[in-house]
């Protein structure tokens, strides 16, 4: 069974609100709301349809589609420029020291600091694997591919790429973080502010979030424990953004308490390492493992194959990969080892 990512369209609104239902909440960029989804659907056919090279305030997603039976089975988002449209809140740990000479004692007090620090940055987010698929690396297929979609349309990313990790979500469906910090503020529970900010934004936290910062000592155990702790189901999801270079900077959720992992844009591996190369052979089954890209915006495709780099400095790939793809010899493809 092969599978390959491709960009959104407007007829992809029922599956992705299908595979929103099973999401489980905390899952901001992909909200079970058809109005809001078909919202995100028609941002990306704009930002698609965008042919310049300028960096805007974009969004785009992808979805992971069986090629034989064209049933869609996993989504992925790529956000060009966040906190232009409405702030983007994170919160900041840091860490106060005090000297009393009184008592000859140093006291240090972790904070919790409301800040937009990462405004400007670009998003990858809202990536999503239909639990029946999670095996085969599929999972691997639709985060990596976003790299390549930058590496291949680098003029419409910043500088700085982040991505939020849900938090950890208890039995009931709530946040202990949020319980233990703006939940007393708000007089809302954890699924009622994660939907209206999935769906409206989060602009109510800086009307009604008090901007003082919070004392970590001051919340409870179980609000203390989640700072900075993905989600059980997003620790795979970590682990592979560390391997792409991204690093935890102690800026977390302002909802769940999440880690956001950040790094600089240049710097991720598979951007990095991603190459531009002519098709010389489709014969070749067995070259190393890699994920190969074609297109762009719109027509952007990618797929795992097998590839070999020759001395002339073409690329040899395999025939299903080429077939999935929908190249031939003498068209060029974008790759990176998986």
């Amino acid at each position: 069974m092969t599978f390959r990512l491709r960009a959104a369209r407007a007829d992809d609104l029922e599956p992705l609100y299908e595979m929103a239902k099973l999401t489980g909440g905390g899952f901001t960029n992909l909200p079970p709301d058809r109005a809001a989804l078909g919202a995100k659907l028609g941002r990306a056919s704009d930002a698609f349809a965008n042919e310049g090279e300028e960096l805007a305030d974009e969004q785009f997603v992808l979805v992971l589609e069986n090629a034989e039976t064209g049933a869609i089975r996993g989504t992925c988002q790529l956000m060009t420029n966040v906190g232009q449209h409405w702030p983007f809140y994170s919160y900041r740990l840091n860490t106060l020291t005090q000297y009393s000479n009184e008592l000859d004692r140093t006291v240090r007090a972790e904070l919790l600091s409301l800040v937009t620090d990462l405004e400007g940055s670009s998003e990858v987010g809202g990536l999503f694997l239909h639990p029946n698929e999670r095996a085969g690396g599929l999972g691997l297929l639709l985060a990596r591919s976003r790299y390549l979609f930058i590496a291949m349309h680098r003029a419409r990313f910043a500088d700085r790429t982040i991505a939020e990790l849900r938090g950890i979500i208890d039995e009931r469906g709530g946040s202990p973080f949020w319980d233990g910090v703006a939940g007393r503020f708000f007089g809302m529970s954890f699924q009622d502010a994660d939907y209206f900010n999935a769906i409206n934004g989060n602009q109510f936290i800086a009307d009604l979030m008090p901007k003082h910062p919070v004392y970590v000592a001051m919340l409870d155990d179980d609000a203390r424990s989640v700072i900075g702790v993905p989600h059980p189901t997003g620790r795979a999801a970590m682990r592979m953004l560390e391997n792409e270079g991204f690093h935890y900077e102690n800026y977390v959720d302002i909802f769940d308490g999440g880690p956001t992992m950040i790094a600089r844009t240049d710097d991720i591996v598979s951007v990095k390492s991603a190459d531009q190369r002519k098709i010389s052979s489709v014969d070749n089954a067995e070259g190393e493992r890699a994920i190969i890209a074609t297109g762009r915006l719109s027509t952007f495709r990618a797929c795992y194959g097998a590839r070999t780099v020759n001395e002339d400095g073409t690329i040899s790939i395999d025939s299903q990969a080429a077939d999935v793809l929908d190249v031939k010899v003498g068209d060029s493809v974008w790759s990176v080892t998986r």
